[in-house]
């Protein structure tokens, strides 16, 4: 019989390319000859836009072939389509569930208690990722693009969202079930973030968050870290004033270069030492989190599936 199917979570902050991330860690997966299915719960359609496909229906499509022959599925989960099939496998409401919808009761429904709203987004994920065919589970591995880290705590632990709402009942022991899915040992939640002060913040304070809860924190992804553009040497001749606009200019004129330009090149020069010193910061923040950290290589053309195959390279220690 095949092993459970691996769940990975992936979070960050608004910004830092964690959309980017979760669809080039599931191409990394089917790098392994693996079946994914790479879920989206936030309606963005980003992740047909990163696959240059057209928007994804609430249904599941294969958008990608690994480099070891594994496929990438993907899925846009609708909270209102959930709803619908929640109540036609449980309740086997059919074309009654369907009638609730044209009066918007579905859509009164999950709004007013959004608990019941992240228990079906979830609960669809579990159902992906315990989904059988024979023997064998029909994924390898489920990724799940997630809401930011401000609220993955709240969206993930789905058992507090309903305590106030059922106690016991079908929505119960789905929400029980889908929490045992969620502090399996199959499962990770990996943060991405950038080396700023705000998102690295929201980092601590999600893995906090998570540890608390009980949920398994994988890796932190740091996304988008610049390079250094200036060796060694002319950092420290920057940062001492020992490369002064004067001799830029001198080297300049040596060129033929519009030696003009010296006050301005001194300028970026310390301003980019500056963005450094910062990031610098942020990372020895992270050092100390606990957590092991992934740094891709920053990719200098916009995200394309080549660029996602690349990125999908720097992110097997994740797999």
């Amino acid at each position: 019989m095949a092993q459970s199917t691996e769940l990975h979570v992936v979070t960050g902050k608004g910004g830092t390319g964690k959309t980017t991330v979760a669809a080039a860690l599931a191409i990394a997966l089917a790098g392994q000859g693996k079946k994914v299915l790479l879920c989206e719960v936030e309606g963005r359609q980003g992740i047909a836009q990163l696959f240059d496909v057209p928007p994804l229906p609430y249904e599941e499509r294969m958008v990608a072939v690994g480099l070891g022959g594994g496929e990438v599925y993907a899925l846009a989960i609708d909270p209102e389509a959930a709803l619908l099939e929640y109540l036609a496998m449980y309740y086997r409401l059919g074309r009654a569930g369907k009638a609730l919808d044209k009066f918007g009761i579905i859509d009164f429904a999950t709004t007013i208690a959004p608990g019941v709203r992240d228990v079906l987004l979830t609960g669809k994920v579990y159902e992906a990722a315990r989904r059988r065919d024979g023997d064998r589970f029909t994924y390898d591995a489920v990724i799940m693009d997630a809401p930011p880290t401000g609220r993955i705590t709240r969206f993930l632990n789905v058992n507090s969202e309903v305590a106030g709402l059922a106690k016991v009942g079908p929505i119960r022991r789905q929400a029980d079930s889908i929490m045992e899915m969620m502090r399996a040992k199959t499962t990770r939640v990996h943060l991405v973030t950038v080396l700023e002060e705000m998102p690295v913040q929201e980092t601590i304070d999600g893995i906090a968050e998570l540890t608390s809860e009980r949920l398994p924190v994988g890796h932190v992804i740091l996304n988008l870290v610049r390079p250094s553009l200036v060796s060694p040497a002319t950092a420290e001749a920057l940062s001492s004033g020992s490369l002064t606009a004067s001799k830029v200019a001198k080297s300049l004129s040596k060129t033929r270069l519009d030696d003009d330009a010296a006050p301005a090149l001194v300028e970026g020069g310390l301003a980019h030492l500056e963005r450094q010193r910062l990031q610098d910061g942020q990372r020895e923040i992270l050092d100390d989190c606990g957590r092991p950290l992934v740094e891709p290589p920053l990719l200098s053309d916009a995200i394309d599936l080549g660029g996602l195959f690349e990125l999908a390279e720097q992110l097997e220690e994740l797999t």
